[in-house]
């Protein structure tokens, strides 16, 4: 299973970037996708999630700055990133994996190599 990140680099505080990550027909027709991010030093962290129904879910600290899309005739799953501060420099990365509503709980199954992300001046 391949999923394939793209997008990240260097940008300055209070920028946008939007990262892409496409994966094959068969995955993103059957799983959720999902975008981490792990800092230096620090544990790896859920962003955001989208079903196949496209229902959304975020993490409280970038709501309303980050939003997830995917796009189905491209089998790729998106992640814009508006207002980023040097807190968000991390790598990026995404997977496929099943959502619970009821629980809003996401189980990775899949995950790309990560691209860096660097939010500097």
């Amino acid at each position: 299973v391949q999923l394939v990140e793209s997008g990240g680099g260097l940008v300055q505080p209070g920028g946008s970037l939007r990262l892409s990550c496409a994966t094959s027909s068969s995955i993103f027709s059957t799983y959720a996708m999902g975008w981490y991010r792990q800092a230096p030093g620090e544990q790896r962290e859920l962003l955001a999630v989208i079903t196949t129904d496209n229902i959304t879910d975020y993490k409280d600290s970038v709501k309303g700055r980050f939003t997830i899309s995917r796009d189905n005739a491209k089998n790729t799953v998106y992640l814009q990133m508006d207002s980023l501060g040097p807190e968000d420099t991390a790598v990026y990365f995404c997977s496929a994996g099943r959502y619970y509503s009821g629980s809003n709980y996401y189980a990775s199954a899949y995950w790309g190599q990560g691209t860096q992300v660097t939010v500097s001046s």
